[in-house]
């Protein structure tokens, strides 16, 4: 069978190749394992002088790579951009969580020399996302190549032609054949190369109902790692904010809610404000989100959103807002159909505080659910009911308010004066709950691609039993 990506703006063909088929992973599965003890077993200096080397070529192609996430995803090119930039810069940033985190550490008492050091599991599959079909993969290949495993990498059958150019620069870079190898195919394809006995472990980013199905399929099999980086219902939480801070505080907002189309795990779904705040704070708020250009990837000027991912896509997100407004949602700003064609969604902003229902699902698009709360208490609550736990944020307040959010707070982000979707390269990023399965990727993917080792070390045999025996006297 053929798999098609299409440009969600226009429909046209991005590319098109095989899906491959069970003995094609047979055959994937076999060429990983022969050929991940050499390159364990060489010097960590190679393994990172090729990163460094992919990291230069994705630089050089860079105009080219940016281009063909723009197209197949549908993201505006500035966008595309600073993905690009940040595949880039992953490769320094995991060399040094490596060193940190998965290193060699060696310790001398007496004549006995304590050490550790990290192994790779083997063979790695990696099942990749959509959204950042780039960035986020790069974030799980590049720490389990350098610590020496062989990469199995099944990309979104939204985003094939991204994960084939990325591997090429792998290629260029002088990855050895075998190591990394891209397996083509839609849910049937990951579903397969997840149950292969001939993987060592799945790291995987996307949805929770995939998670959970990933989760129960390796109960079997504790031996095997597993990384589940998936969404959320994120809180952004607005407090005490002073009048002349209220147009930063709406552009955090938007930026949180609205940046990738609401396509990204960490964008906020739910706006809870101080009720005697909401008067003066919901104005700009709605006036910037109705000033948003939403267009194709190349117009001039350049959108701040583009599409979602596809018609289906557009279609689920329209059911869930139009499930909010059965439900009791009032729209402050009614999510619309751009095209009927195409899967273009305006920005959505529907209050939900007097809604019958209040549901737990993650509206993976531009939709905003607005509560309004009476005290810091209620707004804690309203944030904490959700079984996600990936993203949180807190505009405004002062420090001791922000220490009482940051401590009741359950997620495995939280933010102060920052938008739910700003995160660090060089600090953890997962969540708890629906959101993961407490294996956080970003500086601490270096922790899931090895296992540590623990050794004892003395040159000389000594040892003496002098309790428990028999006298021979």
């Amino acid at each position: 069978m053929e798999l098609i990506s299409t440009d969600p703006c226009t429909g046209a063909e991005v590319w098109r190749g095989p899906m491959a088929s069970a003995a094609a992973i047979d055959t994937a599965v076999s060429r990983a394992r022969i050929a991940q003890p050499d390159w364990e077993s060489g010097p960590l200096d190679d393994r990172i002088a090729i990163a460094r080397a992919f990291a230069a070529t994705v630089k050089a192609d860079s105009a080219r790579l940016a281009q063909c996430i723009a197209r197949e995803v549908g993201k505006p090119l500035w966008e595309a951009e600073t993905e690009v930039a940040s595949v880039i810069a992953k490769v320094e940033i995991s060399i040094a969580a490596q060193a940190e985190r998965a290193g060699f550490r060696s310790t001398g008492k007496g004549t006995v020399t304590e050490e550790l050091r990290h192994r790779a599991h083997g063979v790695l599959a990696v099942l990749g996302p959509y959204n950042f079909p780039a960035h986020l993969p790069n974030g799980h290949i590049v720490p389990a190549l350098l610590a020496g495993n062989a990469v199995l990498f099944k990309p979104s059958e939204l985003a094939p032609a991204t994960a084939e150019i990325m591997a090429r620069y792998w290629t260029t870079a002088g990855l050895p054949a075998g190591i990394l190898q891209i397996v083509q195919g839609a849910g049937e394809t990951g579903r397969t190369l997840a149950s292969h006995e001939g993987i060592d472990g799945l790291l995987f980013t996307g949805s929770a109902p995939t998670g959970r199905a990933l989760a129960r399929q390796f109960v079997e099999t504790p031996s095997r790692i597993l990384a589940l980086e998936m969404g959320g219902n994120n809180p952004l939480v607005l407090w005490d904010i002073a009048d002349a801070e209220l147009p930063a505080a709406a552009a955090l907002t938007i930026q949180s809610a609205f940046l990738s189309a609401g396509q990204r795990c960490t964008c906020a779904r739910r706006l809870i404000v101080e009720e005697s705040l909401s008067a003066r704070i919901l104005p700009p708020i709605v006036d910037l989100a109705r000033d948003i250009i939403v267009g194709a990837p190349f117009d001039e000027p350049q959108p701040f959103m583009g599409p979602v991912v596809d018609l289906r896509a557009a279609a689920r997100v329209e059911a869930q807002y139009a499930a909010l407004a059965i439900s009791g949602g009032k729209p402050l700003i009614p999510l619309r159909r751009l095209d009927p064609d195409r899967p273009y969604l305006s920005p959505a902003i529907i209050d939900m505080t007097d809604a019958e229902e209040h549901g737990d699902d993650e509206i993976f698009g531009p939709v905003l659910q607005l509560y309004r709360v009476a005290d810091f208490g209620a707004a804690i609550a309203r944030a904490n009911t959700t079984g996600y736990g990936l993203s949180a944020s807190l505009i405004g307040g002062d420090e001791a308010l922000f220490d009482r959010f940051s401590t009741t707070i359950r997620a495995g982000i939280i933010n102060w004066n920052r938008p739910t979707n700003g995160a660090s390269s060089g600090l953890p990023f997962g969540g708890i709950g629906e959101s993961g399965n407490l294996r956080p990727s970003a500086y601490y993917a270096a922790d899931y691609c090895a296992y540590p080792v623990a050794t004892l070390r003395q040159s000389a045999i000594e040892g003496t039993l002098s309790t428990g025996l028999r006298s021979r006297a």
